[in-house]
């Protein structure tokens, strides 16, 4: 059993977001075989409610707030720096205090990093502790994600977002050269990431997985949706710029068409924190539903599931859970092909677009057939349950995880 700080942007508890859902199962990992003291963020005042199902699984839990507004204000300071100003944003006395503290009082024989953000405070440890050996899960290539935002958006904005991807890819590839080894959460982000930082770092892919227990086809739940109704859904946090693009999109260039054809078809979209203009879509075609107690109703009783993400890529959750529920899925090329390292099939286990005419097309196909959506939403679950299980992807960081205490 090892002493392992671990070290999470934002803290990995409820497990009802995409980043939060992959931290806290890589915590579960390491706290089964070692003990761990936990450094966190939170950013939703509601988070601090869920502190006591943490501390059981920690041997010490810290945890600072953080808030969104005056962060963005302090990351300001990146443009004088000629940094990142991602790292600014995340950084916090009491978080350094806490590290200079747990550096005195214990002996860390690793230390795991969730986010290329907090790698700055593993840095702080090594300068006190000395080289404790670095693990850090990137899970997607943030510094690419802020270069496709300033392709999105016009000046002065664009502006700031390609300085923001090509600094923060220098501090990446910095953080990778000083780690024992880094993840991403596909072979495609992977392969990204060395090409873009031209650097020789050891690099692995560590792959998404599902509780496939959780999310389980459960026909008997109560229907959310009206009896006159054909549910086409959307899951997702609605406060994530690249969810919020989607639905807005979808709206406006596919669900028109579908509806014309499907006049009782409504779009529900089913998350946290949806923005104003998330909410100004709401309408007798569209449902904005923000916070559900339980999202599994609302994927078990949709006709089928939507994930048309133009901004993001890598492995999604979103598309994960639908298809261990066993709906028949309809999402971007881009997310399709990130989970073909695992085998899953276009055409077979999903559906995979890359225009408004082929998410028109594909819906509508699925509607006319309900025999062979069925058969693609077990296909879907079939092969979650094959491919997708949180414990055969994170054992994978277990080679690179020292296998006794430090005295």
């Amino acid at each position: 059993m090892a002493n392992i700080l671990y070290l999470v942007h934002r803290l990995p508890y409820p497990p009802n977001k995409g980043d939060k859902l992959r931290s806290y199962h890589l915590l579960k990992h390491l706290a089964a075989g070692h003990k761990v003291w936990l450094g966190s963020f939170i950013d939703d005042a509601e988070d601090w409610a869920h502190l006591p199902a943490l501390r059981e699984q920690c041997a010490e839990l810290f945890v600072a707030g953080l808030n969104p507004l005056t962060s963005r204000v302090a990351s300001l300071r990146g443009l004088l720096t000629g940094e990142a100003l991602s790292l600014p944003y995340y950084r916090h006395r009491q978080m350094r205090d806490w590290i200079a503290r747990v550096a005195r009082e214990q002996r860390f024989d690793a230390v795991v990093v969730f986010s290329s953000t907090m790698a700055q405070y593993a840095e702080q440890l090594q300068q006190l502790a000395g080289p404790v050996p670095m693990l850090v899960d990137f899970v997607d290539v943030d510094s690419a994600k802020w270069s496709d935002y300033a392709k999105a958006n016009r000046w002065p904005m664009s502006w700031l977002y390609r300085r923001e991807g090509r600094e923060l890819l220098a501090y990446e590839r910095r953080v990778a050269e000083r780690a024992r080894c880094s993840f991403f959460v596909t072979e495609g982000e992977k392969a990204l990431f060395q090409r873009l930082s031209e650097t020789a770092a050891p690099v692995e892919a560590l792959g998404n997985g599902v509780d496939s227990g959780y999310f389980a086809p459960l026909p008997q739940q109560a229907s959310p949706f009206d009896a006159d109704e054909l549910p086409l859904v959307f899951t997702g946090a609605m406060d994530y710029w690249p969810n919020v693009d989607a639905v807005q999109w979808f709206v406006a260039e596919v669900l028109p068409e579908l509806r014309r054809r499907w006049p009782t078809l409504r779009f529900t979209i089913v998350g946290r924190a949806p923005t104003p203009a998330v909410l100004a879509l709401a309408g007798d075609a569209v449902r904005v539903t923000g916070t559900v107690p339980d999202v599994r109703p609302y994927l078990q009783h949709a006709a089928a599931v939507v994930a048309p993400l133009r901004l993001a890529r890598g492995v999604q959750n979103k598309i994960l859970e639908a298809m261990a529920v066993g709906r028949p899925v309809v999402a971007a090329r881009s997310c399709v092909e990130a989970l073909g390292a695992d085998g899953v099939q276009a055409g077979q286990d999903l559906l995979s677009a890359d225009s408004a005419a082929d998410y028109v097309d594909l819906v509508h196909a699925l509607l006319s057939a309900p025999a062979r959506a069925q058969a693609i939403g077990r296909q879907a679950r079939e092969r979650v349950l094959r491919q997708f299980s949180w414990q055969a992807h994170l054992s994978k960081l277990d080679g690179y995880l020292p296998r006794e205490q430090a005295a």
